[in-house]
């Protein structure tokens, strides 16, 4: 199909109730990158010849095809920025850079608009092995829509590009240039009022879960490892980051998983499918950081990981906390959550159960403290 065929495709199958004037200014000035990757999640739904040979399943995330189709299964109902009446939060879209079609979805309190009130800045980053789910999905959106109202923060949850289309590391050089992009808005000057005028760049936080809680690692690894002398100016104080059931690997096994193999070769399958090029493979310092040699330069003073006593990468943040704060030569503060009887990310399936809302309030307090 060609490019026009799509951006036609992409109005028909916008609702009537998302073509905004937000909507239609989007479609106006969207680039063909971001086109292509819109149609990822919608394509292989309207396309009937796909192909039915699977080349690798690894349900509930993705399905590849042997004709090099993916089909997504978690994270395809996207759904548009709005005033969110339940929290009274505002969340609008940007992109950030036109040549890789990289974006975000802002979100603010909506008595902050328009005022010169200064709140916490956290970057998000959403999970899905780097293979799935989107910050414009109904999950994302309305987790993050619940944080802000809580927490009293400005959110910036960053789109980055999804493997196996664009395989790691993209989905850390996006995350990095979206670091950068808030950066810019130190001085009052960058391209969001929202951020300019309403985000503390003296308390700027990363987090994430899963996958995007490994990212928020890896950002923070980069902050630490700046000097004075680098090219690349980041003007923020990077206070905390918070890692919710952080998606780590390792060829060995440890903990609990000699009793789980076959979910920890999932894990590992993923990481696969994510990250091909690596020589290393689950050891590779990006997702195993006992592999990390810079582990110690993570550059902030606080971090919060929360984990769940079903899930199955449990045993990983708990190695990580362990390698973090006893044997990486970090000199900050550690704290540990853990939520009994719970499974992986069972806060964004179920965020009105009871371990949910303590966790989204630790988050906050966190935060605010």
């Amino acid at each position: 199909h060609s490019i026009n065929k799509k951006i036609a495709l992409a109005g028909l199958f916008l609702s009537p109730s998302t073509k905004t004037k937000s909507s239609i200014f989007i479609l106006s000035k969207i680039n063909q990158n971001f086109i292509l990757r819109f149609f990822r999640f919608v394509y292989p739904y309207l396309n009937p010849s796909i192909s039915e040979e699977i080349a690798q399943d690894l349900s509930p995330l993705i399905i590849v095809y042997k004709d090099g189709q993916v089909k997504r299964l978690t994270g395809t109902d996207i759904i548009p920025p709005s005033l969110d009446m339940k929290t009274s939060v505002q969340s609008t879209d940007v992109f950030i850079c036109s040549e890789t079609g990289l974006s975000a979805r802002l979100y603010i309190p909506s008595s902050a608009i328009n005022t010169s009130q200064k709140l916490p800045l956290l970057i998000y980053f959403h999970g899905g092995g780097f293979v799935a789910e989107t910050p414009f999905c109904a999950t994302y959106h309305n987790y993050v829509n619940s944080l802000v109202a809580v927490a009293n923060i400005v959110v910036v949850s960053v789109n980055y590009r999804l493997a196996p289309e664009d395989p790691i590391p993209a989905a850390y050089d996006d995350s990095w240039t979206a670091v950068k992009w808030v950066s810019s808005h130190s001085q009052g000057k960058g391209p969001s009022e929202w951020v300019n005028s309403n985000a503390d760049f003296a308390r700027v936080f990363f987090a994430g879960d899963s996958a995007g809680a490994n990212i928020a690692n890896n950002m923070a690894i980069r902050i630490g490892l700046l000097s004075d002398d680098d090219e690349e100016v980041v003007s923020i104080k990077l206070n905390g980051i918070v890692m919710v059931h952080p998606y780590f690997c390792g060829k060995d096994f440890i903990g609990n998983e000699p009793n789980n193999p076959a979910e920890k070769a999932w894990h590992d399958a993923v990481w696969h499918l994510a990250c091909p090029s690596s020589s290393s493979g689950s050891d590779d310092p990006l997702i195993n950081p006992a592999k990390d040699p810079n582990l110690g330069k993570v550059g902030c003073g606080r971090v919060l990981v929360c984990i769940a006593e079903k899930d199955g990468l449990r045993d990983r943040g708990l190695y990580y906390s362990e390698l973090l704060g006893k044997k990486s030569g970090w000199k900050g503060v550690l704290e540990v959550m853990e939520a009994k009887g719970e499974g992986h990310v069972f806060h964004l399936r179920n965020p009105t159960c009871e371990n949910a809302v303590l966790m989204l309030h630790k988050i906050s307090t966190f935060i605010s403290h």
